[in-house]
């Protein structure tokens, strides 16, 4: 399926006034499901979307020196920036790597989405495999759909040429050069100042951080050990079907009801099977962004936290001279400019990412208990359709007329 299949459908359904979806047209909803029952009002917040990006189709390259992955990024917009209406480029991981380290130099006052971490992930022993492959594509779709939605960093001249450029290269070997002054500045903030008091409401920010990442790290360390345990039990199942089918071939009644056993156990070990795929692939996977994007937003903490330890440094020299109303100096309104503009970023930022993460997990969690319940389900189906056989047998050898004379 392309990978704008429904992008048409997207684009008319979020023009309409109010959010709303056109006429007699329906929701794709599963009336079985729990996650498909979710109302996810809160996905649409009302603006005309003018760019969409897409991650697909990765490709292995195999070189002298080296094997990697590209993945194709197809860009559709209608925004003046863009002299096409459409591109399509091939980028690898690296490629991520520079445009993130870009925005974050040019765009220090902002929180800067999180890429899917370098290294093989605990657990994955190919980084070429498909499961692993197709799990970083989702990572870096999320992404550069993160950046696409900011309102400022989907400008960002960086991310512009990401999407265009057919020759990444050339950008590359430019250097700092397409710094702006704002990174500059605050990039060389050094650390000889020391911040005196952090404001209540950024301290709160830090104390949540630090909760927040500490908990999701946590429940990130348990779930992988439940996974690691299913993959455990998954497999005493598979060794387990199988000796009752072979102990049916020495027995006469019983030979059909432990091969209905049998049946039963298979059924739910490939329940089982789909859970963990579940849960390795949709539910780690934003267990780790979020713990990621807290670093970031520390990050992003930390450097507010310089700039105003820096502006407090400025206004005791100024406080120190001997006239008796000193001017302040334009340096120092300058930093007390950029301090104020990292306050209204990062709040901004913070807010947006609190409804991010609303949403995320609400969706999250609610995807676990469906697929928890569907998992059940198949098992306690799979044990009572062997009832019927096992009663029949008993009913067989012991008939109610019998009981009654």
């Amino acid at each position: 399926m392309s990978p704008w299949s429904n992008w048409e459908t997207e684009t008319k359904d979020l023009i309409l006034p109010n959010g709303g979806t056109p006429a007699g047209t329906s929701s794709p909803a599963s009336s079985s499901s729990l996650l498909n029952r979710l109302q996810l009002d809160d996905d649409i917040d009302g603006e005309t979307r003018d760019l969409f990006v897409v991650v697909d189709d990765p490709k292995k390259h195999v070189c002298t020196m080296e094997t990697y992955i590209t993945y194709r990024i197809t860009t559709k917009s209608t925004r003046v920036e863009f002299d096409l209406p459409e591109y399509s480029v091939r980028r690898r991981y690296q490629d991520f790597d520079w445009l993130r380290s870009k925005l974050e130099e040019s765009q220090p006052t902002h929180l800067i989405p999180p890429l899917p971490e370098k290294f093989v992930v605990k657990g994955v022993v190919d980084r070429f495999s498909e499961e692993f492959v197709e799990t970083r594509r989702k990572a870096l779709d999320k992404f550069l759909k993160r950046i696409t939605d900011h309102p400022v960093l989907s400008f960002n001249e960086h991310f512009n040429i990401f999407l265009t450029a057919k020759d990444l290269n050339i950008y590359k070997k430019q250097g700092i050069a397409l710094l702006t002054r704002m990174g500059e500045s605050v990039k060389h903030v050094t650390g000889g100042y020391k911040l005196r008091t952090r404001p209540l409401e950024f301290a709160a920010i830090g104390d949540y951080l630090d909760t927040f990442a500490l908990k999701l790290g946590t429940i990130d360390r348990i779930a992988q050990r439940i996974i690691k345990e299913e993959i455990e039990y998954l497999v005493e199942l598979r060794e387990y079907g199988p000796v009752y089918s072979t102990w049916s071939a020495l027995e006469g009644e019983l030979a059909e009801p432990l091969e209905g056993v049998s049946a039963c156990i298979g059924n739910c070990s490939t329940a089982l099977e789909e859970l963990t795929d579940d849960m390795t692939e949709d539910f780690l996977p934003v267990l780790r962004e979020y713990i990621l994007y807290s670093d970031s937003m520390k990050s992003v903490l930390k450097k507010r936290d310089q700039v105003q330890a820096e502006y407090e440094a400025k206004l005791e020299a100024v406080a120190l001279r001997k006239e008796d109303r000193p001017k302040v100096p334009a340096d120092v309104e300058k930093c007390q400019d950029r301090m104020e503009c990292f306050n209204a970023d990062l709040k901004a930022d913070m807010e947006r990412w609190q409804n991010n993460k609303r949403q995320d997990f609400r969706q999250l969690l609610m995807g676990m208990a469906d697929k928890n319940i569907q998992y059940y389900e198949k098992c306690l189906m799979a044990w009572e359709s062997i009832i019927p056989l096992l009663q029949e047998k008993q009913e067989a050898k012991f008939p109610v007329t019998a009981v009654l004379s």
